[in-house]
């Protein structure tokens, strides 16, 4: 038997009884559908001639099933990190409803739990994004017919603009770095001229360094859960970059003589440019560098390793090079990220741009 519902002029609701779960009640599979009354009314006829496969699957079930499928190709972190939010999902009630139960209500009245115990938005945020990517999963398998999680609504975060390091400031970080180690200056000018995270930099090998490209499709991971770890001793192991992907960078020429020079006095003593043994290097060395030298310099203690990327991003962005250039030298699965994070670069070009108009339009007169 089915149900149409109007929810808002050309948002109708359509509900479905599919059957009974193990403990005897209905179970309703919904879809919200846009358009006239017509189309509704096609959708609930297609509902009811198509059954669900979900069974008595709950949200526990579907978040177990999303984690076995995806878990093979995330690295060390992200497995760590969405493992966590599918586990803190499972602690919740929500867990224990049906997928074909499931409705937008539930994910607004989760939601609402998350915040009365306090959970911040950025954590909420993250947690729906995986109940989204589970159901969506759900649904591609037949045992959903709408996915309710990508109806639920967040508040917006207030986004507050990070700063940009001055030019003066990266000279004197990589001044002060070169009273350190001899790759010290080495992996911070790295870290600014092409982006790279410090994973990325302990994961760069001699093998990987051909003139003035470099290849990053590696990381070094700090894996705590790994079977031989122990308290207080992770193990340090190479790994797929973050997004999984590899991308070839080419640097300045003096960074590349920088390299080529380190490479005759280096090469021999370790395969990975900042490691003086054969095995690879902690990331926290990079960070330590980074931390040692930023003292030394005097400038601002809250600017962070990450902020050389942050500086090389922006000034990429600013000399007015494409999106889709600088997304694939910092390494971003999607354009849209570099938009979202260097939107503030963006706006900063804004006036020259409008300059260099007028100037065209300036040409129309003569």
């Amino acid at each position: 038997m089915a149900t149409v519902r109007k929810r808002a002029e050309g948002v109708w609701e359509v509900r479905v009884f599919v059957g009974r779960d193990e403990r005897g009640k209905p179970i309703q599979r919904s879809k919200t559908v846009h358009g006239g009354k017509r189309e509704a009314e096609r959708v609930a006829a297609d509902l009811e001639t198509k059954p669900s496969r979900a069974g008595a699957k709950t949200v526990a079930d579907a978040l177990d099933a999303w984690v076995e499928m995806k878990s093979p190709t995330w690295a060390v972190s992200s497995k760590r990190d969405q493992v966590g939010r599918a586990n803190a999902l499972k602690d919740d009630p929500i867990a224990k409803i049906s997928v074909a139960r499931l409705g937008v209500e539930e994910v607004d009245k989760w939601i609402a739990r998350r915040r009365k115990q306090g959970k911040g938005e950025g954590t909420i945020r993250n947690q729906l994004q995986v109940l989204r990517s589970a159901l969506r999963q759900a649904e591609r398998w037949g045992w959903i017919a709408d996915n309710p999680a990508t109806k639920a609504e967040l508040k917006r975060p207030k986004r507050v603009e990070r700063g940009v390091m001055s030019d003066d400031e990266v000279f004197a970080v990589l001044d002060a770095a070169a009273e350190l180690h001899e790759m010290a200056p080495i992996a911070l000018r790295l870290a600014a001229v092409t982006g790279a995270r410090r994973s990325e930099l302990a994961g760069l090998r001699w093998a990987a360094v051909d003139g003035a490209e470099i290849v990053f499709d590696r990381q070094i991971v700090v894996d705590r859960e790994h079977p031989d770890a122990e308290p207080g001793a992770p193990v340090i192991r190479e790994d797929a970059t973050k997004t999984g992907a590899r991308r070839r960078v080419t640097v300045d020429a003096e960074t590349a003589e920088l390299l080529a020079e380190a490479r005759v006095r280096r090469e021999e003593l370790a395969p990975w440019l900042f490691s003086d043994t054969d095995g690879p290097p902690n990331p926290d060395r990079v960070s330590w560098w980074w931390k040692r030298a930023r003292e030394e310099s005097g400038i601002d203690e809250s600017w962070r390793l990450h902020d050389l990327r942050h500086w090389s991003a922006t000034q990429a962005i600013a000399a007015g090079y494409d999106v889709q250039t600088v997304a694939r030298r910092l390494g971003h699965a999607d354009a849209t990220t570099t938009l979202r994070v260097y939107s503030h670069a963006i706006d900063r070009s804004d006036p020259a741009l409008a300059e260099d108009l007028g100037k065209i339009m300036k040409r129309r007169k003569k």
